[in-house]
């Protein structure tokens, strides 16, 4: 039986968020650059952000030494508003590597906790399927799992919400950055980041 891992960071939430980015699980430590969201220098996320706010994939990057620059990340999305976590607080990895295919749910995130410190949040994404079923789990029955491209709404601890799902930040998901971006922007603009 392999071991249960909690949750290595803290959760991420400007007093001001109106968004709420969700994925699923940090990869295994190894894989990381930083201590901070999105930790892995494959993947795409701080490319993708990049590339919507500043018209350069590489924005966020330290290139010489294939980093991120993360203090640049922290302040930016305290500027804007935006707030993360994972829809997982503890997992099990059945395979020992970042797939979300091989990550059992043990815990998933106290969303009621989360929210409580984020007055102004009302819409909230999912990077992924698994990130967006566990998401749905803890909604009230009947709400309808947002597909790519399409927002669903749900009344959540008396709050309304909208659920946004977007295409994985990860390499493994097969769509081009600028595809992967596109989807981003118009949720941003949605929102009233842009």
């Amino acid at each position: 039986m392999q071991d249960i891992e909690t949750h290595p960071f803290e959760p991420f939430l400007p007093e001001n968020a109106k968004l709420l980015m969700m994925g699923s699980f940090p990869p295994p430590e190894t894989r990381w650059k930083m201590q901070f969201y999105y930790p892995n220098y494959q993947n795409d996320m701080w490319r993708i952000f990049g590339l919507i706010f500043f018209h350069n994939k590489d924005y966020f990057l330290d290139l010489a030494n294939k980093n991120f620059q993360e203090m640049l990340i922290r302040e930016f999305l305290l500027e804007k508003g935006i707030a993360i976590f994972d829809t997982a607080y503890q997992i099990r990895r059945l395979k020992g590597n970042a797939s979300d295919k091989f990550l059992e749910i043990v815990t998933p995130t106290d969303l009621n906790q989360l929210l409580s410190k984020m007055p102004l949040c009302h819409s909230i994404m999912t990077t992924g399927d698994k990130a967006t079923e566990t998401l749905i789990l803890s909604m009230p029955e009947g709400t309808e799992k947002p597909t790519i491209g399409h927002a669903t709404r749900a009344n959540f601890a008396g709050r309304e919400l909208k659920l946004y799902r977007l295409p994985s930040s990860s390499r493994a998901y097969p769509l081009a950055l600028e595809k992967k971006a596109a989807a981003y922007h118009d949720l941003f603009l949605d929102v009233g980041l842009i």
